[in-house]
């Protein structure tokens, strides 16, 4: 069946409703499914928190607060001092990252507070995630932010507090590429001659490459 016969197929069954007429002279196809979103709706999803605090809601949390909401929960998985349970995460401690096994933490990996408020506000607690009040991840974050010795136990945390926490490790990450950009245009044949091909510059040593021989698991960069 051409496109145009499945088209006229569809349209006959009600599958697609027809709009307003195009440049071409056929009238735009939709598919008739699904309402137009709400504002409220919107909000619901719209829910991420940058870096430098934007998108964080009203509201606030204290260490003490947070604590009796880690321990309801969020110790069951994380331990009662975020030292972990079983194969769920360690979120506590300054472990270094350079060892063979490291383990980051919170407080040793994490370069932005409002980042965890942002993963805690989305995803936890694991079995029933994004319903905790803004009140109760504030108090949450700013618990766990506590032990890892980061803020002082009379932390509050809001959106104006949370942003200037200033994360050890918060300049442990790489935000430039250092492969260079190669300027590549598009060609389908004969593009290059093999003996044109000069390699400028690679990635070797630059700690970006993993190895290509061992177990995935055990591979680390050169």
């Amino acid at each position: 069946m051409s496109s145009s016969a499945r088209i006229a197929a569809l349209a006959l069954a009600g599958c697609l409703l027809t709009g307003p007429a195009s440049a071409s002279g056929h009238g735009v196809l939709y598919y008739g499914y699904g309402t137009t979103p709400t504002a409220r709706q919107i909000a619901g999803w719209a829910i991420a928190v940058r870096p430098d605090g934007q998108g964080l809601p009203p509201g606030k949390g204290s260490v003490s607060h947070g604590g009796d909401l880690f321990q309801t929960f969020c110790a069951a998985c994380h331990g009662t001092f975020g030292e972990g349970e079983g194969r769920y995460p360690k979120l506590a401690g300054n472990d270094p990252l350079t060892g063979n096994q490291p383990r980051p933490t919170v407080g040793s990996y994490w370069p932005y507070a409002t980042t965890l408020f942002d993963y805690i506000n989305r995803a936890m607690p694991f079995p029933s995630p994004h319903v905790l009040k803004p009140d109760q991840v504030y108090a949450v974050t700013a618990y766990i932010l506590n032990l890892n010795n980061i803020v002082a136990a009379s932390f509050v945390a809001d959106a104006t507090t949370l942003p200037k926490v200033k994360m050890p490790n918060r300049h442990g990450f790489i935000w430039a590429d250092p492969r260079p950009d190669t300027h590549d245009t598009e060609c389908m044949n004969d593009c290059l001659k093999p003996d044109q091909v000069k390699i400028t510059s690679t990635a070797e040593g630059k700690g970006i490459t993993p190895r290509t021989t061992g177990p995935l698991d055990t591979s680390m960069p050169q």
